[in-house]
């Protein structure tokens, strides 16, 4: 009979803690089973194994960043929902590292609760990008465009990738500043 207190979700928040403070890599059935508490044979009665783990793990991780970028645009338009939604998400990424860099991964197929999850990711940056008014044909480029200018400055800053002596807070505003005109330039179309 499994052991009380100790269910998949238990273990998937034990680990998403291990995988936030030490990477995804440091994820094991052995390490789950010490911070646990447990033998580590205990857990292949919650769960089938460690890909099961990462998958529920990458799933919260990705629920978590949809959620906290709609909690950011709720109720904003044009600038202020982009400025906000770049924000929360360079927030998110330097308050969870880990998680962070596992809600970028490829979803493999079969992993249908991260799926919805990362769709739900994207709708959250399409709705925050509607009130620049962008052609149906332009959307999908406006997407790609603000979550790979929001990647690669969160994936550097993460990667410690800025170490000359200067504000990341100014570059980041610039950043916004150029996506922003970036949209613009795309909803009027040029």
């Amino acid at each position: 009979m499994p052991r009380a207190g100790i269910g998949p979700e238990r273990i998937t928040r034990a680990a998403s803690a291990i995988c936030d403070q030490d990477g995804a890599a440091a994820v094991t059935v052995a390490r789950l089973a010490a911070d646990l508490g447990v033998a580590a044979p205990s857990l292949y009665k919650h769960v089938a194994g460690r890909d099961e783990v990462m998958a529920r793990v990458a799933a919260e991780a990705t629920r978590m960043l949809a959620d906290t970028l709609l909690d950011a645009v709720a109720g904003r338009s044009g600038f202020d929902a982009l400025e906000r939604l770049a924000w929360a998400y360079r927030r998110f990424s330097s308050e969870h590292p880990g998680l962070y860099r596992l809600s970028q991964t490829a979803v493999p197929a079969g992993e249908g609760a991260r799926q919805a999850e990362a769709g739900r990711a994207v709708d959250v940056v399409a709705a925050a990008l509607v009130g620049y008014g962008l052609p149906d044909e332009s959307m999908i480029d406006a997407i790609r465009l603000t979550r790979s200018a929001l990647h690669g400055f969160a994936d550097l800053e993460c990667q410690g990738g800025f170490g000359l002596p200067h504000s990341r807070d100014d570059s980041f505003r610039v950043l916004v500043a150029a996506l922003d005109t970036a949209l613009r330039g795309l909803a009027a179309g040029s």
